[in-house]
């Protein structure tokens, strides 16, 4: 069974856009969404191991210019 997280990820202002089409570019990623409220997007992570995920967060979504921070929420059901 897959392993998922929802990665909740601040982005740098005025550049959600451009995070949004890099974040949908990413291997892993079954959505990216841009939301309302302290977070700007929200991005639900799959993967076929659960320590993949820590991987993509910090090694991928990381390295994405305009990502400021993240809280991952792994999912636990």
């Amino acid at each position: 069974m897959d392993a998922r997280a929802y990665v909740l990820i601040e982005a740098e202002s005025g550049r959600v856009a451009e995070v949004l089409a890099a974040l949908r570019t990413l291997n892993g990623m079954a959505a990216v969404d841009a939301v309302t409220g302290p977070y700007d997007i929200i991005a639900t992570v799959q993967t076929p191991d659960p320590r993949m995920i820590g991987r993509l967060v910090m090694n991928e979504i990381h390295s994405v210019e305009g990502v400021k921070r993240t809280v991952t929420c792994m999912v636990i059901g």
